[in-house]
């Protein structure tokens, strides 16, 4: 039976987008206001907070409002998450690529005289 986490589905559907992809990359550098990650962006800022409702049910972003201004701040557990399912896949398909490339190097060449 596969090892399902719905909350790791969630981050990778939520990386899934382009534009959320952009705003985690830029929180990655440090908390922003709302209205500095959607500067950048070619869409109305109601548009860049669905974007980052979306981040923040998945737990790669969290906010705070202070006054009037929302700062969001990037969630590092989340990242790891994914960060450690990737690292596990590519350790897997590394091991099994260089099995196949022994096998090839062992196998004796057909139809060779």
């Amino acid at each position: 039976m596969l090892n399902y986490d719905a909350s790791l589905d969630r981050v990778f559907q939520a990386l899934a987008d382009p534009t959320r992809r952009d705003i985690v990359e830029r929180l990655t550098r440090g908390p922003a206001s709302v209205s500095a990650l959607a500067e950048p962006l070619a869409m109305s800022l109601p548009a860049v907070m669905q974007h980052l409702q979306v981040l923040e049910t998945c737990g790669l972003v969290r906010s705070e409002k202070v006054g009037r201004v929302r700062t969001c701040h990037i969630e590092p557990p989340a990242l790891r998450a994914a960060e450690t399912w990737l690292a596990r896949q590519r350790t897997a398909w590394e091991t099994r690529l260089d099995r196949l490339g022994d096998h090839l190097t062992d196998s004796p060449e057909e139809g060779r005289s």
